[in-house]
């Protein structure tokens, strides 16, 4: 089985949400902060992907990848980490999960299927391959940089058409992603409310 190493997606623009998804606070640290520790004990090494000039102080005390390429959105942070490690299996998870904790990382490692192109969560709301939250082999990682160089930078696309490692989702909202005000707001008052 090949090592596991992770990877925070946090080169976004944020633009729904107004401001910088990765810095935003649900559990007392910045989200990209909180991400990358939950990644650490499944992980040998954890690498946070940012774009050129994302230079705040919060991503800069992270061991972070500059993903260059242009309008690939999260494929392009994905192949840059493929490109600089070909053989490494990557966890990947997206950085607006705030719902996201350890036992759902520890299901997704103890159920990793390393023949699969990856082991992917299914989503709670349309049973597809959830792509920002999953464990992608090296054969997985040059599906996506075929499927990229043919045109198509869509990473559920490539779950969708590969051998997948498919598994129910643990819990309704575990994997929902935070885009706008409006959902940062309810968001933090459904964690608060399970805080108390």
């Amino acid at each position: 089985m090949t090592e596991l190493r992770g990877l925070v997606l946090a080169g976004g623009r944020s633009v729904r949400m107004k401001q910088d998804k990765a810095l935003i606070e649900y559990h007392g640290l910045p989200q990209v902060r909180w991400a990358f520790e939950l990644l650490k004990p499944f992980c040998s090494r954890v690498f946070v992907s940012v774009a050129p000039g994302q230079d705040d102080p919060v991503r800069e005390r992270l061991p972070r990848m500059v993903d260059d390429t242009e309008g690939l959105g999260p494929a392009g942070g994905m192949l840059t980490a493929h490109q600089r490690e070909p053989r490494s299996s990557w966890l990947i998870v997206a950085c607006d999960l705030p719902y996201l904790d350890e036992e759902v990382l520890a299901h997704l490692v103890r159920h990793r299927d390393p023949a699969s192109i990856a082991t992917a969560f299914q989503s709670a709301h349309d049973d597809l391959p959830e792509p920002l939250c999953a464990i992608w082999e090296p054969s997985g990682l040059r599906a996506l940089a075929k499927q990229v160089a043919g045109g198509r930078s869509c990473p559920r696309k490539t779950l969708i058409n590969g051998d997948v490692c498919l598994l129910p989702p643990l819990r309704a909202m575990a994997l929902d992603n935070i885009n706008t005000p409006a959902e940062h707001l309810a968001a933090l008052g459904e964690l608060g409310r399970h805080a108390d």
